[in-house]
């Protein structure tokens, strides 16, 4: 109870909870909303918007519902940040954990090839591994996952290394606990926090490098994304702006509301630093 009155404390975080909750909302009822599929043209092109009811968004330039298309990107959207943030997670938590527990040459080793990862622009690596691996769900997630881990993997050797002294983590080296059976029973759980927090700015940042992707050509073809729709209106700002403004609206408010998000439970989760700031 007290983490949830110090989130609801935070109005920034309520309104980026609210906003995530109206998109995934509109993820999740897209096939009752727009069972057709996105793709289908159904009206004449450059159709404006809020003139018809049947297209409240209008319709792009080749006669697709720009309404249909905005629900169905948002399930994409949401599924590629989410997936390739478990993967970063999945990639970055062990490695900064072994890294911050065993020290010495180990951690030298291990922060080393993290570096390496960070001197590459994580954008220009991401597109060198989508088209190696061709433009599909698999391999833009994949691609994320592998550019997004290493942020987590500091992260999480930080917060090992000022774990591993407690009395509690000595406790369990001296009854003889496994080094694994250490780290993911004793040191890991209190890491969460802040591997949470992490995890909900992710997500943006994953939204983000997607949309960039599809902007540029790079996106699964198969699959509607917002960045792919700011990417077909691209050429007709002019006279159809509303092609490319919504999704690029949708991209805005979703990454705005996850760090909103991220900051509240920032604030929640550690309350002495909230304090502090006020």
């Amino acid at each position: 109870m007290n983490f949830l009155k110090r989130f609801l404390r935070n109005r920034g975080a309520v309104i980026g909870i609210v906003i995530l909750l109206a998109v995934v909302a509109f993820a999740i009822l897209a096939p009752t909303l727009y069972p057709q599929s996105p793709w289908r043209p159904v009206y004449r092109p450059f159709q404006a918007p809020f003139v018809m009811e049947r297209f409240p968004l209008g319709t792009d330039t080749l006669g697709r519902n720009l309404a249909a298309g905005m629900v169905h990107g948002a399930r994409v959207s949401l599924m590629i940040g989410i997936v390739s943030t478990l993967v970063a997670l999945v990639i970055g938590v062990p490695l900064g954990a072994v890294a911050g527990y065993a020290g010495g040459f180990v951690d030298d080793a291990l922060m080393r090839f993290t570096e390496f990862f960070q001197t590459i622009p994580s954008f220009a690596l991401a597109i060198v591994l989508v088209a190696i691996l061709q433009p599909q769900l698999g391999s833009i997630v994949l691609a994320i996952g592998v550019v997004s881990w290493p942020p987590v993997a500091r992260l999480v050797r930080g917060e090992v290394l000022s774990l591993k002294t407690r009395e509690y983590v000595q406790a369990a080296v001296t009854i003889g606990q496994s080094t694994p059976r250490i780290i993911f029973s004793q040191v890991l759980p209190n890491t969460i926090a802040p591997i949470i927090v992490m995890g909900s700015l992710m997500i943006g940042s994953a939204i983000l490098l997607e949309s960039s992707l599809s902007f540029l050509g790079l996106g699964d073809p198969n699959l509607m994304s917002w960045g792919y729709m700011v990417g077909a209106g691209r050429t007709r700002l002019l006279d159809a702006w509303w092609i490319s403004f919504f999704p690029g609206l949708a991209i805005f408010l979703t990454v705005l509301a996850l760090n909103l998000a991220g900051e509240g439970l920032n604030d929640a989760l550690n309350p002495r630093l909230a304090r502090g700031r006020e």
